[in-house]
């Protein structure tokens, strides 16, 4: 669904064509690694990127920290299949993903953008379907799912609300709720808190650290390194094109260099 929902959000797509099938595990043990990869942008001399080597572990939570700049969008969006390394692979359990089918690997991930990308005319009940409704899932499945999740999120009130009445930290839910309604692998943020009160930005990572703990993998892409400390997260941290894992000091595993 990766693919048709970004073109319907008018986000630019761009991928190899592989042909391999993503293989489907009830375990949800993937790995995912970076292997000495690049990045710079086409006709840029400047890497935003340099040599990075890491390795996620799965159903684990981690952050990617930078400053604005950095390269944690990049990252992102070189970890979700958008860019393509100019220099070294992505691997997915051992594979480079270019070789997988796109759709196929990136119907693993969930995505929550900065700015929400909602449709500000459709109700929340809408925007949280869409993702359901582009696989063509039947009405009543929808139905239960969007009900359930709503609900989860705290926003079963504002369910026939449209979107542009509601507030940032509402919206951002949304966005959240959408993201995971397909019941993803991986839940990529890139600055979440970014767009809300900084009343909200706590209750925002209290809802990926629940996700968390039913089993979905949480990668954040944000320049709040105090709510990343307060909620103990391992870090990923991008600076000088390169990166640098830290890890909180109860040693919770997230990625390896």
């Amino acid at each position: 669904y990766m693919g048709e929902f970004l073109a319907f959000l008018d986000v630019e797509e761009k991928h190899s064509h592989g042909t391999i099938p993503v293989e489907k595990r009830d375990d949800g043990e993937y790995e995912l690694a970076f292997e000495n990869v690049s990045f710079r942008y086409p006709g840029s001399a400047q890497y935003v990127l340099k040599n990075v080597n890491c390795r996620l572990d799965m159903k684990r939570k981690m952050a990617v920290v930078g400053r604005n700049g950095a390269g944690k969008t990049t990252f992102i969006k070189l970890l979700c299949g958008l860019y393509e390394p100019t220099e070294g692979s992505i691997t997915l359990n051992g594979v480079d993903i270019r070789k997988y089918k796109p759709n196929e690997y990136r119907d693993l991930f969930g995505v929550v953008f900065q700015d929400f990308r909602l449709l500000e005319h459709l109700s929340a009940y809408d925007n949280v379907a869409l993702p359901l409704r582009v696989c063509g899932m039947d009405e009543r499945e929808v139905r239960k799912r969007v009900t359930e999740l709503l609900s989860w999120v705290e926003l079963d009130r504002h369910m026939q609300d449209t979107a542009s009445t509601l507030s940032g930290g509402e919206k951002q839910r949304i966005a959240i709720a959408r993201a995971v309604i397909n019941r993803p692998e991986l839940l990529l943020a890139d600055e979440p808190t970014g767009n809300v009160d900084n009343d909200i930005a706590p209750k925002l990572m209290k809802l990926f650290v629940e996700l968390n703990k039913l089993g979905t993998t949480v990668v954040i892409a944000t320049h709040s390194e105090k709510l990343i400390n307060d909620f103990r997260y391992p870090r990923l941290h991008l600076y000088n094109r390169g990166l640098h894992v830290y890890y909180p000091s109860d040693g919770m595993g997230g990625a390896h260099v």
